[in-house]
């Protein structure tokens, strides 16, 4: 004969909870999983207890367990890739930098403004070494200075191209007779144009970071389980910063197309607009991206965009004139330059 029984219901095993069905005895009841982020480590629990911040519960919900973390390694294949990719470029630019600086006196180093694009690739090797500044377990003094030393530099590198394809417009201008441009090619007044945008920006910068700088922060909310380590940079001055480098590259875009059919002696032009193009685009690609990625994978987005848009301008500016440096060295004459043929 069975025995009897006091209960309606089996009991309820770790990882659930005891919920009376309305309408029953109070013997009488279901269980229920714990919810997310809760556990029941006791047979037969009332409510099921909530994880501490730093801890998650385990597949079965009946103990609490720590976290993953979650940050753009450098031990991961991600991160070995980018960093790949930045060394690569850095060592790639140097190497344009030498060859411009061991044929500084040929003909088509000279064209190019020499000083100004010394800087640029200057600019551009700390544009792929900064982009290291993104990869790896971000810590207090890297959120403070990581997005700051990249609108700096880029703001340099943006500035420097504009200051060449100005100086390629007044140049050719100022070939006229009657022309009033004279007065505006010294290499002087040519100098300030880097400077000053940089400075406006270095002014940005400065507010942002004595204002609302960027902080570490851990996010657990984001991705269950999961904390991401990241870079709070929330702050409508970052966006004023950003905004002001897309706007002197809008603006270096748009002189350089008005100025691609100048006569080949001045067609640095015609590469300045492919490489703010690119930088365009890709920074116009990295809006939605940025804005619908989380963790690793938004910073992953940020330091593409960024490998991306520096190598579209080494490319397009420098790659031709380095081939015809290298390979083509006949070319390389004041003759050529100008579109007269050799005696």
């Amino acid at each position: 004969m069975e025995t009897p029984r006091s209960v309606c219901s089996e009991s309820c095993i770790p990882g659930y909870r005891k919920a009376v069905l309305p309408g029953h005895p109070s013997c009488c009841f279901e269980c229920l999983p714990c919810p997310e982020g809760e556990i029941a480590n006791e047979t037969d629990m009332n409510i099921c207890l909530k994880c501490q911040d730093e801890q998650w519960p385990n597949l079965q919900r009946d103990t609490c367990i720590p976290r993953m973390t979650e940050y753009l390694s450098y031990d991961e294949p991600l991160g070995t890739i980018l960093a790949s990719i930045c060394s690569l470029l850095s060592v790639t630019t140097v190497s344009v930098l030498f060859i411009f600086i061991k044929y500084r006196n040929t003909p088509i180093v000279k064209a190019n403004n020499r000083n100004l694009s010394y800087i640029l690739l200057m600019s551009l090797i700390m544009c792929f070494l900064c982009a290291a500044l993104f990869i790896g377990l971000p810590k207090k003094v890297t959120c403070f200075l990581r997005q700051a030393v990249f609108g700096m530099i880029f703001t340099i590198c943006i500035s420097t191209v504009l200051a060449k394809t100005v100086t390629v417009v007044i140049a050719f201008k100022a070939t006229k007779p009657d022309s009033t441009l004279r007065k505006w090619i010294s290499p002087r007044v040519m100098g300030t144009i880097a400077p000053l945008c940089t400075f406006v920006q270095a002014i940005i910068c400065i507010v942002w970071l004595t204002a609302d700088p960027p902080f570490l922060r851990q996010d657990i909310k984001s991705k269950p389980g999961t904390i991401i380590i990241e870079c709070a940079e929330d702050s409508p001055v970052f966006y004023c910063m950003m905004g002001y480098l897309g706007c002197l590259a809008v603006m270096s875009f748009i002189v350089a197309f008005l100025a691609r059919k100048l006569p080949d002696a001045f067609n640095d032009a015609k590469f300045i607009t492919f490489s703010m193009l690119v930088f365009v685009c890709v920074w116009m690609s990295f809006v939605p991206a940025y804005l619908s990625t989380k963790g690793k994978y938004l910073v992953a987005v940020e330091v593409f965009a960024i490998l991306a848009s520096a190598g579209g301008i080494l490319a397009c500016i420098f790659s031709p004139k380095c081939y015809i440096i290298v390979m083509k060295p006949e070319m390389n004459t004041r003759e050529q330059l100008i579109g007269k043929p050799k005696k």
